[in-house]
C-alpha cells in the first residue's frame, strides 16, 4: 500500500512540475474556466468560458494578461485565444499513437488563484463517448474519467502520469463521470485552424426550438392534434429559415424525408448541407406543406439550429 501511495505522490508531483505551469485561468477573480498554454501566445481553452471577443487570462506566476478570441468554434466547445505567453512552456502532447483506453490512470489539472494547482487523480472509464455541446449539436470521441473537477475547471487539461495532454476537460456527467474532449490528431488539426482565425463551416437555419415532449404540449395547449417534431418558438431575422418563410409556431416533422424527432438529427443533417439546399416538412396548425431552405447567402459560423 505505502509503494502505491508512494507513486501515486510522485506521479502528482511530476504532473505538476510539467503540466502545472502550462495551465491557464480563463476570466477575472476566481475565473470562469480554465486553459492551457498550447503554443507561443497560443492558449487553447473551452469556447463555453468566453463571454465576449475578450477576456483576461491568469498564468500560474500570477501574471493576468488580457487574451483576444482568435478563433472560436462554439458547437464543437473549443476556442484558441491569443495572448502574451512569455516564457510559458507550451503543455507537452501525448503520442498521436498513444491514445487512453478504460483503465488508464489520468489527472485532471487547473489553477484556482492563489491556492494554486488543484490535481486530481481517476481512471478513464470509457472512450468514444457523445455528448451535447453548449449549442446543442453533437460531440463525438469523449474521454470519460473519474478525476473530480472542481469549479471553474472545464477547458483545462486532462493529462497522463508525465504531464502529457490526454485531453481537455469539458463536460461534467454527474454521479464522479467526466468528459473531455481527446488530443487527437483532429483535436491538433481543429486547434491550427482556430489559431488561424478559420472557424468550421456549419450552416444555420436560423430558428430556437423546443423539443419534441414541449411540442406536444404546446399543441395539445391551443387544441392542435399531436403530432411528434421541433416547435419553432422563433426565427432570426434575415436567417436562412426566415427566407424560406419558416414562422414561429411551425412543427418541423420531417428532414429530406425521414421523421424529425431530435435536435441532434436536425444537427446531422445541417452538417451534411453545407453551401447546399435542405428540404423540410413542416406542420403549420394542421396544414402539412414542403419547404426548401437554401444556404447559400448564409453565415455558416453561428449558434443554435
Amino acid at each position: 500500500m505505502a509503494t502505491l501511495i508512494d507513486e501515486l505522490q510522485q506521479a502528482v508531483e511530476r504532473v505538476s512540475g510539467s503540466a502545472g505551469p502550462s495551465v491557464v485561468r480563463i476570466g477575472r477573480g476566481p475565473g470562469r474556466g480554465a486553459g492551457m498554454v498550447v503554443g507561443p501566445d497560443r492558449v487553447l481553452t473551452n469556447a463555453h468560458n468566453l463571454r465576449g471577443p475578450e477576456t483576461t487570462v491568469t498564468f500560474a506566476d500570477g501574471r493576468s494578461v488580457t487574451a483576444n478570441a482568435t478563433g472560436v468554434d462554439s458547437d464543437g466547445d473549443l476556442a484558441v485565444l491569443t495572448v502574451e505567453t512569455g516564457d510559458t512552456a507550451a503543455i507537452s502532447w501525448q503520442p498521436e499513437a498513444v491514445q487512453p483506453s478504460p483503465g488508464t490512470p489520468v489527472f485532471a489539472v487547473a489553477t484556482h488563484g492563489p491556492a494554486g494547482l488543484r490535481i486530481t487523480f481517476g481512471l478513464v472509464s470509457a472512450v468514444g463517448q457523445t455528448f451535447g455541446g453548449p449549442r446543442g449539436r453533437t460531440i463525438g470521441g469523449g474521454i470519460e474519467h473519474t478525476a473530480p473537477l472542481g469549479r471553474g475547471s472545464s477547458g483545462g487539461p486532462v493529462v497522463d502520469a508525465q504531464g502529457s495532454l490526454l485531453g481537455i476537460n469539458t463536460h461534467r456527467l454527474g454521479d464522479g463521470f467526466y468528459l473531455a474532449l481527446p488530443a487527437d490528431t483532429d483535436l491538433r488539426r481543429r486547434v491550427d485552424a482556430l489559431a488561424a482565425g478559420v472557424a468550421p463551416e456549419r450552416p444555420r437555419l436560423g430558428v430556437a426550438l423546443a423539443p419534441a415532449h414541449a411540442a406536444r404540449r404546446l399543441r395539445a395547449a391551443v387544441g392542435l392534434p399531436e403530432r411528434d417534431g421541433l416547435l419553432i418558438r422563433a426565427v432570426a431575422d434575415d436567417s436562412a429559415a426566415a427566407r424560406a418563410g419558416l414562422r414561429q409556431g411551425d412543427l418541423l416533422v420531417a428532414v429530406g424525408g425521414q421523421p424529425l424527432t431530435t435536435a441532434e438529427e436536425l444537427y446531422a443533417a445541417l452538417d451534411g448541407a453545407a453551401g447546399a439546399r435542405l428540404h423540410l416538412t413542416i406542420v403549420r396548425g394542421t396544414d402539412e406543406s414542403e419547404v426548401e431552405v437554401s444556404f447559400a447567402d448564409e453565415p455558416t459560423e453561428a449558434g443554435g439550429a
